[in-house]
């Protein structure tokens, strides 16, 4: 096909959807199921027609290829486990009993079996179901849900493309399961599943489907030739069957690097690359290749990641640049945009002229229809776009809120001696130890206390004018005022105030800075039915007045115990906000990092000892290519040692990690020079512990011993038994004990349960170490 004719045929797609709704109907019905209110039909039909307004919504937009199978109750990794049969073995009587019920048990755990793991998608904020497998799995195909979905497009009259998570991405995600040994490799287990695959593609191309995506975004990392050789002969196997439909294998987040001719020469019709993470590395790939002659190329040139309108005459020339380098060129996002919000209409306290600058996923089918218009019909037929877009550009280039003159030349000013603390970490403990007197194995919380339905409508009354400001504050003291006294009656030696007033743990903060957008309606999945709204970092950013101090110096009254500072890294800050695109994120990073210092300075002058600034998102920000790294820990370790240097050696700063493999970034964990650390453990059955230790991590650390993830409560025993898997990594004199993450999600009988055992497995091995 000439380049003209490839133009001409172009098509318009996208991988994936928000699943929830304008209103997070799914969220709300699956919640209500699981709390009894909702029943399975019910569930089922919210469901089915999400999918259906969902559709119609690309078809109507002019999308000429819907997807099916991105949409999920919890999350597609655990439902391509369902679909390959890889069922734990405790929890395959409940998923035989009622399949539903088993598949939340696998997501949430139940009283008697633990759920699967949870970790980061990638370098994104959402979670994924780490699969389980071991020698002995045996893997059965199970392709009931895909074709179920492909049928219901196909009922609408829709052209509909099955996505599936790709076979070999599937296996390097996966872990081994609990008693299978540490160093088994379940990429060894291709073969054996390779067959299923082919069986599921079978039926979906008996139920219709013309092509099938298989994503593969696990290739955009580093592979060995080993990973490669499985890469080239999945492909080999699966692209050499008949009886299949057209395979599209798709990858996204980063460039493809030594992947690309493994795929390239697949007997596959069709790849997917992105085109915006790493433009110039795939084009240059590509043509080195000789392109894809013959082939179908989906390009994903608008950003399914972040919420800028994209710079069409730009995209168009890269677009341009395609032709001639495969048969068929195709328009799309970067990757699903189940990563944005749903619709930027839906905005009414953001200026127009400023949401004009944003496109979520309902701008960018739009965007992706508008290029793909442009790429076949030449930019005559999309003109007036294009004119608006140039417009809607420039004034985002222009505008004062991008650039604040104040905090570039305070940014320019910092020297390395900012990011220092004055005194090293063998002198500060000790000043710490003598001026805090905590026990062995000091017990605290990571932050949050259950935001219980009374403290959201407090919060909505506000917002409505039901209740007047004060009203609202009385009903925070009161909450604060209960979470200090269950924490002392249960024991806890340092406590948090629970953060009743926060929304959100970066939006909180985000409506307090400038240079910060907060949405009402971008809500985006994080995991299962947890859905946050990532504030839109716009402008440079500065801290006008204290936003902490207030509440943390009111809890402090109220005990003789310390209670801890709370706030959210510069880290985190960007990778839980839409980040500005003008820039590079060092810069920003650095602006935030100095409005936070701002704040830990004002706690700690008033009279706060003990102060955590929590950085989840650090592993999860790091680049999927190794060449990448070093720069990014550079700038993220600098940005958090900036907001914490300024301190005296007495008062103790903490820092939170969770949901994340934390292996590959235990130098960059001690260069933060955090005087202690918490992080997830208890899923992961203390693998982080032996992580430090095989460093030799030398400060204080705590290894979760709760998982609050599951509404399942630990008993004492349990908690005790995963502290002392963790003391045979920590010395108990650097070890605390801690809950994985923050409680907001957990409703208050099981907290309170869980954390009295939490106390109680403490106080055994206290007991059992002054015996010893």
């Amino acid at each position: 096909m000439t380049a003209k004719s490839a133009a001409a045929a172009a098509r318009a797609t996208v991988y994936g959807y928000p699943r929830q709704g304008q209103g997070r109907e799914l969220k709300k019905a699956i919640e209500g199921y699981w709390k009894g209110r909702v029943d399975a039909d019910a569930l089922r039909a919210t469901a089915t027609e999400l999918r259906r307004t969902n559709w119609r919504q690309l078809a109507e937009a002019g999308i000429h290829e819907v997807p099916t199978g991105d949409f999920s109750y919890y999350d597609h990794v655990l439902d391509t486990s369902v679909m390959v049969g890889a069922i734990p073995e405790r929890h395959r009587a409940a998923v035989e009993a009622d399949a539903l019920d088993g598949y939340f048990a696998m997501a949430r755990g139940t009283q008697d079996a633990a759920p699967l793991e949870m970790t980061k998608w990638f370098d994104t904020n959402y979670h994924y179901l780490v699969p389980e497998l071991g020698p002995d799995t045996v893997f059965t195909a199970d392709s009931t849900q895909q074709v179920a979905a492909l049928g219901q497009a196909l009922a609408l009259g829709l052209t509909a493309r099955p996505v599936l998570v790709g076979p070999v991405t599937y296996l390097l995600l996966a872990k081994p399961a609990p008693g299978v040994a540490a160093d088994f490799d379940p990429l060894t287990l291709l073969d054996r599943l390779l067959p299923v695959y082919a069986q599921v593609l079978t039926d979906l191309r008996t139920a219709g489907a013309e092509w099938v995506q298989l994503d593969e975004p696990a290739l955009v990392q580093d592979r060995t030739p080993a990973e490669l050789n499985a890469a080239a002969r999945a492909y080999r196997d699966l692209g050499g069957r008949t009886d299949r439909p057209k395979l599209l294998v798709a990858s996204y987040f980063d460039r493809l690097g030594d992947a690309l001719p493994v795929l390239a020469k697949a007997p596959v019709e069709g790849l997917a690359l992105d085109f915006t993470e790493a433009a110039a590395d795939n084009l240059d790939a590509l043509a080195a290749v000789g392109g894809l002659p013959g082939k179908r190329l989906v390009a994903g040139v608008v950003n399914g990641r972040n919420i800028w309108v994209n710079d069409l005459e730009k995209t168009l020339a890269t677009l341009g640049t395609l032709l001639g380098l495969a048969d068929r060129v195709d328009v799309a996002a970067s990757c699903s945009l189940l990563h944005v919000p749903l619709d930027a209409t839906a905005e009414r306290d953001i200026e127009p002229q400023i949401l004009r600058w944003l496109a979520f996923a309902r701008q960018k089918t739009a965007e992706i229809v508008t290029l793909a218009k442009g790429l076949g019909g030449g930019t005559d037929t999309i003109a007036a776009e294009l004119a608006a877009n140039r417009a809607d550009l420039a004034s985002r280039a222009g505008s004062a809120l991008t650039h604040d003159p104040a905090v570039r030349a305070r940014t320019a000013a910092v020297t390395a001696t900012d990011g220092r603390r004055s005194q090293p970490y063998p002198e500060r403990a000790a000043a710490q130890r003598a001026h805090l007197r905590l026990p062995l194995l000091p017990t605290t919380t990571i932050g949050s206390f259950p935001q219980t339905t009374e403290l959201r409508t407090a919060r909505a009354d506000l917002r409505a004018g039901r209740i007047d400001s004060a009203g609202y504050e009385e009903r925070i003291r009161a909450e604060i005022g209960e979470v200090i006294s269950f924490q002392e009656k249960t024991g806890l030696d340092v406590l948090v105030h629970g953060e009743a007033e926060r929304n959100d743990m970066v939006q909180y903060f985000a409506e307090q800075l400038t240079g910060y957008l907060a949405t009402q309606h971008g809500w985006v999945q994080s995991y299962g039915t947890r859905y946050v709204r990532p504030p839109i970092l716009a402008g440079d950013i500065s801290r006008p007045e204290a936003m902490t101090v207030r509440w943390t110096t009111y809890a402090q009254s109220l005990t003789a115990k310390p209670v801890k500072g709370m706030l959210t890294g510069p880290v985190t800050m960007l990778a839980w906000s839409f980040v500005r695109d003008d820039q590079p994120l060092a810069d920003t990073a650095r602006q935030v990092a100095l409005a936070l210092r701002d704040e830990v300075n004002d706690l700690e002058a008033a009279g706060t000892s003990v102060i955590q600034v929590d950085e989840p998102a650090l592993r999860e920000t790091l680049p999927l290519r190794a060449c990448d790294h070093p720069e990014y820990l550079a700038w993220a370790t600098e940005a958090f040692r900036l907001t914490t240097a300024g301190v005296r050696p007495d008062t103790q700063i903490h820092t939170h990690m969770c949901y994340a493999e934390f292996g590959d970034i235990v130098q960059a964990i001690d260069d933060l020079d955090a005087d202690v650390i918490s992080l997830e453990a208890a899923r992961s059955h203390m693998q982080v512990a032996r992580e430090l230790a095989g460093h030799g991590y030398p400060r204080e650390a705590g290894p979760g011993v709760y998982d609050i993830h599951s509404p399942r409560v630990p008993g004492a025993d349990e908690a005790a038994a995963l502290l002392r898997r963790g003391l045979e990594a920590i010395p108990a004199e650097r070890l605390w004990v801690n809950p994985d993450c923050g409680l907001k999600t957990r409703a208050w009988p099981e907290t309170r349960t869980s954390l009295e055992n939490l106390v109680t497995a403490a106080r055994t091995v206290r007991t059992e170490l002054s015996a010893s």
